[in-house]
């Protein structure tokens, strides 16, 4: 095509549109992280910067550096290593057994962390608030998508498992 039928601005970069820090926080809300996330979110950011310098960005990858310099703009990092394991918080992994003995391990994690897949579960989404407080040998009725579940807390843990990833699975 012509240069001529090309408007002077189809060649300028796309501006980056900013990210709020975690579009699924709802106003008002913390943005609690823990301490290994925000050093994974920093280890992250890090990497993307070094590669800017290194080659050209990609627009993804400069959307994903709007959003991590957001996340840990407005992270809470709490520490959750010193914590007593006595009751389920923030951080911790719980491990519950379901009526019919099956048993899931969920860590509880900040909005930005969460990964249902790998067990860590969103502070706010519905299984960590029904856990939240409990402790070892109570029961607890759940609500899921697919109906109610009933819950045994059968351990609480606040060590992390696995370092670098972060999640107790």
């Amino acid at each position: 095509m012509s240069k001529a039928f090309t408007r002077e601005d189809d060649d300028a970069p796309e501006p980056v549109a900013p990210l709020r820090a975690s579009s699924a926080l709802p106003p008002g809300a913390k943005n609690y992280v823990t301490a290994d996330g925000a050093e994974r979110f920093r280890a992250e950011l890090a990497q993307l910067i070094e590669q800017r310098g290194a080659a050209d960005v990609s627009r993804t990858q400069e959307k994903r550096i709007a959003e991590l310099q957001g996340i840990l703009a407005t992270a809470e990092v709490v520490e959750t290593d010193a914590m007593a394991a006595d009751q389920v918080r923030f951080g911790m992994t719980v491990t519950v057994r379901e009526a019919g003995g099956e048993e899931t391990r969920y860590r509880i994690v900040g909005v930005d962390e969460a990964d249902f897949e790998r067990g860590a579960v969103s502070w706010l989404s519905p299984i960590a608030r029904a856990l939240m407080n409990e402790r070892v040998g109570q029961r607890v009725n759940f609500q899921s998508p697919a109906g109610e579940r009933k819950l045994e807390v059968i351990s609480i843990d606040s060590a992390r498992r696995d370092g670098a990833a972060g999640f107790c699975v």
